[in-house]
């Protein structure tokens, strides 16, 4: 996670915005965005008011903005879409893992 998330997230991101200077619009980073807000407040939430519904409610969100911003960058950047696919399997497996610890909770 240490690896996934600061570099290879945050190079992708610096990346959609260099792109957002004349080759994409807002609408088409919009996914990038609101899956750093998502993955910023499930800390708090899982952690912090230990509400599991809600925490897998955010990691599934967080798992879609992946998906979608994924397919929305693949015309502009093909090897940042490619660049996500261990982010994408790591939430993957924490949204099973967060699904299991609702249900058994």
């Amino acid at each position: 996670w240490s690896i996934l998330y600061p570099i290879i997230i945050g190079v992708n991101i610096y990346i959609v915005v260099l792109l957002l200077r004349d080759k994409i619009t807002w609408i088409i980073a919009l996914p990038f965005w609101l899956n750093i807000f998502f993955n910023a407040i499930f800390t708090p939430i899982q952690f912090g008011l230990r509400n599991n519904a809600l925490a897998f409610v955010d990691i599934l969100f967080v798992l879609i903005t992946i998906v979608w911003a994924m397919i929305v960058i693949w015309p502009y950047a093909k090897w940042v879409t490619l660049a996500f696919l261990p982010y994408l399997v790591w939430v993957a497996i924490a949204t099973a893992l967060q699904l299991m610890i609702t249900i058994k909770n």
